[in-house]
């Protein structure tokens, strides 16, 4: 005791006692450090920083069991196996396409996901074609990209009407999938209507001026007959003034196209006729008149100029020029002698 009759006690003792320490074990030293942590924080504080270590721990024993249940479930029976299994697989599939193995499946017997249809019973077994006359089946067939490797449900009809009406030929084309096992294609032809001349080639086109093929087949040379740049699209206009011919259309062998601005008729005799740009439907009707009562385009004429209203130029063959020269050249003597 002090002399004021006080206890003494060392500091280390006192502290000890004060805050409850708890001797540090060497063997012990991760519990006792734990301890000594638990008891040196107030009361009043415990909820809150239990509060923040609790996520952290959490989190790490989220990740850590995570893991640890892919490890165990890698160590189940049958796991393991089933794991070298697909890699194999996997191995040989690449190796599979990487050889071409793949690309000759398909070849054969189309994609994997038509293959399965066809075994789940969705071939096409059975295709109906309607309005063709001048085409072939197969030949719409072809153009339409259809075969037996093809499976109803994952056949593509807009892409397939689309590769139909690529062909000349077609107007226009309808595709129909009736299930389990049909296809139905409805097409509408062109229509052969002129033939069309330009850079020495011909073709047939149609009314709208698509040219359909080339000319290989005789039975076309009696179509009427258009030459010329940009002459196919005008061709409703030729047959409309081939109308306005009336009797003469028979005898109109071709329309020319000239500088995309009028027309010349080249007539069966070897005789041309040119038309205005502004009002040949008039300038036919004269002509027309002209037959009838000077039978003109029977004359030894080259060409019958309309181009001008209200005027006819006619141009002479040099054999009925020179014939008309020497008519005339006895005339022209007398006149100068007298």
């Amino acid at each position: 005791m002090d002399g004021g009759r006080r206890i003494l006690r060392s500091l280390r003792e006192s502290f000890s006692a004060r805050h409850s320490l708890v001797p540090i074990v060497p063997g012990d030293a991760p519990y006792a450090l734990a301890s000594a942590a638990v008891a040196t924080i107030p009361p009043a504080a415990v909820p809150a920083a239990a509060a923040a270590v609790a996520p952290r721990a959490s989190a790490r024993r989220t990740r850590g069991e995570r893991l640890l249940s892919r490890l165990a479930l890698l160590g189940r029976p049958g796991v393991g196996a089933l794991a070298t299994l697909a890699l194999f697989a996997a191995i040989g599939a690449a190796g599979f396409v990487e050889n071409g193995g793949y690309a000759a499946l398909v070849a054969s017997e189309g994609e994997l996901y038509d293959i399965a249809a066809r075994v789940a019973g969705f071939p096409i077994s059975a295709v109906t074609i309607t309005g063709q006359s001048r085409l072939t089946e197969r030949e719409l067939l072809d153009a339409a990209g259809v075969g037996p490797r093809n499976s109803l449900p994952f056949l593509d009809a807009t892409a397939v009407r689309d590769r139909l009406m690529q062909v000349p030929l077609v107007k226009s084309a309808r595709v129909m999938k009736l299930y389990p096992d049909r296809l139905v294609i409805a097409i509408e032809e062109r229509q052969p209507s002129a033939l069309w001349q330009r850079d020495g080639r011909v073709a047939v086109i149609s009314e709208d001026g698509v040219p359909i093929d080339e000319l290989r087949d005789q039975r076309y040379l009696g179509l009427p007959f258009v030459v010329g740049e940009g002459a196919q699209k005008r061709l409703l206009e030729f047959l409309m003034l081939m109308t306005k011919a009336g009797d003469l259309a028979h005898r109109i062998k071709a329309g020319v196209l000239v500088a995309g601005r009028r027309w010349n008729f080249e007539m069966t005799n070897g005789v041309t006729v040119k038309l205005p740009e502004i009002g040949p439907s008039g300038a036919l009707e004269t002509l027309a008149r002209l037959q009838r009562e000077a039978r003109i385009l029977d004359k030894d004429v080259m060409f019958i100029d309309l181009r001008i209203p209200d005027r006819v130029s006619v141009r002479l063959t040099e054999e009925a020029a020179a014939a008309r020269e020497a008519q005339l050249a006895p005339r022209k003597s007398t006149k100068s002698g007298g």
